[in-house]
């Protein structure tokens, strides 16, 4: 997913440095919009921007002679959008390309595309579709979703770059697939379990800020509850 420094060819990079441009500036402003309007949650912003950070930095050898990394992003994307994630990412990718070598600058557009803007509008999508049957289901798969897209999005970007000499994108595209989609499964799987896992434990620890951003539904009321309070406003009329 960490696209190294000066792997693009110079005019693939400003293209997905001008493709993402747009989504990372109207993540910035919703960004400052959650936090004038909901203050209090400037910590569970900061919770899940480390949480990217730190699954997003694990580097693991792969089976290709590669290597993988979770993404992180699903389960902010659930919480807070799919736009603050596209702000989120770039701050982490930045500071991973100037501190840990991961990705480059010159390859931090292509990279905020792939992990900040496909992941986690993928991941959104999924938990959309599955929530109203299981949360956990759909926070399993929003996250394993999120973190396999990264990866098909990053091979796409190298086939574009890179096609093959005789089967063209195409070919390069089934080639790169195979090096990073298929050996990224195990690791999406992995990262949905660890954020159903976070999710349970932001459910019992902080529910009301889960319903206030819209998550969780408001639990309903008891038909006898309604009728009692509606009941007691008559008698004191």
């Amino acid at each position: 997913m960490h696209i190294t420094e000066g792997y693009l060819p110079p005019i693939h990079a400003a293209a997905w440095a001008a493709a993402s441009a747009p989504f990372v500036v109207h993540g910035a402003r919703a960004v400052v919009r959650q936090v004038r309007e909901n203050p209090e949650s400037r910590l569970l912003l900061g919770a899940a921007g480390a949480f990217t950070f730190v699954l997003s930095a694990i580097k693991l050898p792969s089976a290709s002679g590669s290597s993988s990394h979770p993404t992180g992003t699903g389960l902010g994307a659930v919480l807070f959008r799919p736009p603050v994630m596209a702000f989120l990412c770039t701050i982490v990718l930045l500071f991973q390309a100037l501190l840990l070598a991961h990705g480059g600058i010159t390859t931090l557009g292509a990279n905020v595309f792939s992990m900040g803007v496909v992941g986690p509008w993928v991941g959104y999508a999924t938990w959309r579709l599955l929530k109203g049957a299981n949360t956990g289901v759909a926070m399993f798969f929003a996250a394993a979703l999120a973190d396999l897209s990264t990866y098909c999005m990053t091979s796409l970007q190298l086939a574009l770059a890179y096609p093959d000499a005789t089967s063209g994108f195409a070919g390069a595209a089934a080639k790169f697939l195979s090096v990073f989609a298929l050996t990224q499964i195990p690791l999406a799987v992995v990262e949905g379990l660890l954020s159903v896992l976070v999710f349970r434990l932001l459910t019992d620890i902080a529910k009301p800020e889960l319903v206030r951003l819209g998550v969780l539904g408001r639990p309903a009321r008891p038909a006898g509850q309604d009728r009692d309070r509606s009941e007691a406003t008559e008698v004191t009329r």
